[in-house]
């Protein structure tokens, strides 16, 4: 935190802490406002002499919480705070820019609440910037999102009506473990009862959601975006299967979790996966590694390989080989549509 704010600005700095992290301990104040214990102590008597009933319990479960019926002032932003909110916004969201967005429209009134002073440089980026729209992300609707998001928090089954990339349409009962958003798009992370198994499902195309009454524990320790990554490599139509005549180590830095599992060799190590895309696991994946390496398996990988091989000869070569040379035909377009009918879903 800036070390010029007025003590009236740490004590609202302090305020907004106390409020959205009830039972936050006077060391724990003390860190997020980049101040010793005993000045976030003054600030906290400074709030009470305002009449803001900020109350303090001992033990392990204590600290400063807000009491019942509180009514707060304004919400205070700085302006790296509002700032930081515009580009994150633009970031994530690039029809942010655009006046009719939704997004768009609860931004500006949001910048257009802030006092001048903080505001003005927000309301600058929002008009000058620019953000190039991503052709991959996709928005899911807000009320089902809601409605996920309040089934993670209750940890309640619901049942959700899903339709695939391809069309498909059908019901599940599931337990919706945690929302992730991966490359501008959203994922629902959950077990399936209708596969018995972990699913991942884009939340922009679930149709409805309907909550069953049914509680349900997520796994103990549940990591979800590490937990989603490597769901995205398994479970595909063509398998995979790459050796390195590298050290694990050298390798691992290069690897995404959805390219598949990498395992130590004798002399080596071995990336072993599945891909309903062989055409962008060789384009987008295997082209960019920096080192060498031989494609073992499956058959529809090599091959993929062997054509983007044939592209990138072809397009070194000399005029007269240019000529001579028969040329296969484009291979197959890369994409990025995910089909959620696989045994684990989307991303690939």
């Amino acid at each position: 935190m800036p070390n010029d704010l007025s003590p009236t600005a740490r004590a609202l700095r302090a305020l907004e802490i106390i409020q959205t992290r009830p039972g936050t301990t006077a060391g724990e104040l003390a860190e997020r406002l980049g101040v010793t214990e005993r000045a976030a102590r003054r600030y906290v008597g400074i709030l009470r002499e305002a009449d803001i009933p900020v109350e303090s319990t001992r033990g392990p479960h204590g600290g400063y919480r807000l009491g019942r019926g509180t009514r707060l002032p304004p919400v205070h932003f700085t302006q790296a705070e509002a700032l930081g909110l515009v580009m994150a916004v633009l970031s994530g969201q690039p029809g942010a820019a655009d006046a009719d967005d939704l997004v768009s429209t609860a931004l500006g009134k949001v910048v257009k609440a802030l006092p001048e002073s903080v505001g003005h440089h927000a309301a600058m980026l929002r008009e000058y910037a620019s953000a190039a729209p991503d052709p991959y992300s996709a928005r899911p609707d807000p009320a089902v999102t809601g409605a996920l998001v309040d089934a993670v928090a209750a940890r309640e089954r619901v049942s959700v009506t899903y339709r695939s990339g391809a069309g498909d349409e059908w019901e599940a009962e599931v337990d919706p473990w945690s929302l992730v958003v991966r490359y501008g798009r959203w994922y629902l992370l959950c077990h399936s009862h209708r596969a018995d198994a972990i699913r991942t499902y884009r939340v922009d195309r679930v149709r409805a959601v309907r909550r069953t009454g049914h509680g349900f524990e997520p796994p103990e320790g549940l990591d979800p975006v590490a937990v989603l990554e490597e769901n995205l490599g398994l479970g595909w139509e063509f398998s995979t299967r790459v050796v390195f005549d590298l050290p694990l180590t050298e390798v691992a830095p290069w690897i995404r979790p959805p390219m598949g599992r990498l395992e130590p060799l004798e002399n080596g190590c071995v990336l072993v996966g599945s891909t309903r895309n062989p055409d962008m696991y060789a384009q987008e994946w295997l082209a960019r590694l920096p080192f060498a390496f031989r494609v073992e398996g499956g058959e529809e990988l090599r091959a993929a390989v062997a054509a983007l091989v044939t592209r990138f000869t072809a397009a070194v070569a000399g005029p007269q080989q240019m000529r001579t040379r028969a040329l296969p035909g484009p291979s197959a377009s890369i994409h990025r549509t995910d089909d959620e009918s696989a045994p684990t879903a989307p991303g690939r």
